[in-house]
C-alpha cells in the first residue's frame, strides 16, 4: 500500500527521446544549392569524425536541393557521386532537382527553372553567362541535353524521396500531417510548406527536413529544419544523430573569406 502511494505521487518518467538505431551515426546535410566550397569542407569534417570512430556504422543523408542558385551545382552532383563510392551516402530529391529534370521536357518548364536558380546550374555545366544571354529559350532547350549528360539526369532521377531511421524520417520539404508516412504524396515530400510548418501536434516520426530557410536550426520537437540558406548565408548545416543525442555541425564562410567548421549552430 505504501509503495502504491509512492508510485501515485512520484513524478512520471521523462518522455522517451527520439533515437536512431544503436551503433549507427547519421549525418543529415541541408540544402547545398551549388555551394561546393561549403560542401567539400563538410565532407572533410565528416570524414575526420568517421576516421575517429571506426566502430560506428556511419550513414549520410543529403536532404535534396543540391542544384541551383549557387555557383557549382555540377561540382556538387559530381562530388556526391564520388563520395557514394566510399561511404553510405543517400540523396533525397528536392524540388529544385524536380525542376531541373522537368526543364528537359518542354520550354515552359525550362523557363520556370531558369527563373528559380537554374541559370547558375546551366552555367556550371559549361555554358557562359554571355552564351545564355545571347540564346533564345528554344536554343537553350535544344542545347541543354548536350551539356548535361543522360547519365547525370538518370542519376538525379534516382534520388530517394523518404528515408526512415529509428524514430526519425528524412525528407526534403516535409510531410502532410494528415497522412500516414506510407501514404505521402511525392509532391508534398518535395514542395510542402505551410500545412507542415504550422502543424504543432505530434507526427509519426520526428521529421528532419530542408526546403524552408531558417536563420538557425529550427527544432520544434516534431520536426527539425536544417536549411540555413547556404547559397546566400554562407552557412551549410548538418544534423548529427547518434543514439538519442543530437548535435549540429556547420561549415561557414568567415569574414576573411575562408571556410571554417563549427560544432553547434553559430550566429551569422
Amino acid at each position: 500500500m505504501l509503495q502504491q502511494l509512492r508510485d501515485f505521487f512520484s513524478p512520471p518518467p521523462p518522455p522517451k527521446l527520439a533515437a536512431v538505431p544503436a551503433g549507427t551515426r547519421y549525418y543529415a546535410i541541408g540544402d547545398i544549392h551549388g555551394r561546393l566550397d561549403l560542401y567539400k569542407a563538410m565532407i572533410d569534417a565528416i570524414e575526420g569524425e568517421i576516421a575517429a570512430a571506426p566502430e560506428l556504422d556511419h550513414r549520410i543523408i543529403v536532404l535534396g536541393d543540391l542544384v541551383d542558385r549557387g555557383p557549382d551545382s555540377a561540382g556538387v552532383v559530381a562530388r556526391t557521386q564520388v563520395w557514394q563510392q566510399t561511404r553510405n551516402v543517400r540523396v533525397l530529391a528536392g524540388n529544385h532537382e524536380e525542376m531541373f529534370l522537368a526543364a528537359f521536357d518542354k520550354p515552359d518548364a525550362l523557363r520556370h527553372f531558369l527563373k528559380h536558380g537554374g541559370r547558375e546550374t546551366v552555367m556550371s555545366y559549361g555554358l557562359s553567362s554571355r552564351q545564355l544571354s545571347e540564346m533564345s529559350l528554344e536554343e537553350i532547350f535544344e542545347t541543354l541535353p548536350r551539356v548535361v549528360s543522360q547519365d547525370t539526369r538518370d542519376y538525379i532521377a534516382g534520388f530517394d524521396t523518404m528515408i526512415r531511421a529509428g524514430d526519425y524520417v528524412f525528407v526534403h520539404a516535409g510531410v502532410d500531417p494528415s497522412r500516414p508516412l506510407g501514404e505521402q504524396k511525392r509532391s508534398d515530400l518535395l514542395w510542402i510548406r505551410d500545412r507542415f510548418l504550422s502543424h504543432e501536434g505530434p507526427l509519426e516520426k520526428v521529421v528532419v527536413h530542408g526546403h524552408t530557410i531558417f536563420e538557425h536550426v529550427m527544432d520544434c520537437g516534431n520536426r527539425i529544419g536544417i536549411d540555413t540558406g547556404a547559397f546566400r548565408s554562407g552557412v551549410l548545416t548538418a544534423l548529427v544523430l547518434e543514439g538519442d543525442q543530437r548535435r549540429i555541425l556547420q561549415t561557414r564562410v568567415s569574414d576573411a573569406g575562408h571556410v571554417e567548421v563549427f560544432q553547434g549552430d553559430r550566429a551569422r
